[in-house]
């Protein structure tokens, strides 16, 4: 399998652009991808989509976090040759929510299945773009990129990932059936 794991992050806010009904106008600062056919982390910004473009087309399947829901809605204006909509994906939210009932952050999930925590948050990452950091940007998203690698690798050893309770206190396992 040609596979890669994605996350994005934005130039802007819901509240810069009228809410989440309109995803597709919050700009994309960084990209970052895990390709699991060279085992390499890589970091796009919004003027190099085009070379993304090139490595989504040639994958067999995109895993994330909320891509269905947020990544996807975001990238795709900013896409010629692919329509996101149409790839093989794997959202790793979608499973969780329909065992929960309920959606939970990256953090929660890190932090229960792979006992690490996430480095920061989407508003350290839009001040981070704003005051032109984009090194350190990269270095936020790509290490949101592993978290969500490594969270996919246990699920596809372990045939489950964990989830906190709302509460916190007891920890939930959840099925997982994930293609290789």
């Amino acid at each position: 399998m040609r596979g890669i794991v994605l996350d994005l992050e934005t130039k802007k806010d819901f509240r810069e652009v009228g809410g989440r009904k309109n995803l597709g106008l919050l700009g994309v600062s960084v990209v970052g991808v895990y390709d699991y056919n060279i085992n390499q982390y890589d970091a796009f910004e919004e003027h190099q989509l085009s070379e993304l473009e090139n490595k989504l087309t040639q994958s067999d399947l995109i895993v994330g976090f909320n891509i269905k829901g947020f990544d996807f809605l975001v990238l795709q204006p900013f896409l010629e040759k692919v329509n996101l909509s149409n790839v093989p994906a794997l959202d790793i939210m979608e499973d969780i929510y329909r065992y929960a009932g309920y959606r939970v952050s990256l953090d929660s999930i890190a932090q229960a299945t792979i006992k690490e925590a996430k480095s920061g948050d989407g508003l350290m990452a839009l001040r981070l773009f704003k005051e032109k950091k984009i090194e350190e940007l990269k270095k936020y998203c790509l290490n949101d990129v592993r978290l969500t690698k490594e969270i996919y690798d246990f699920g596809l050893k372990n045939n489950f990932i964990l989830m906190k309770s709302q509460d916190g206190l007891l920890e939930h396992k959840i099925p997982v059936q994930w293609p290789r």
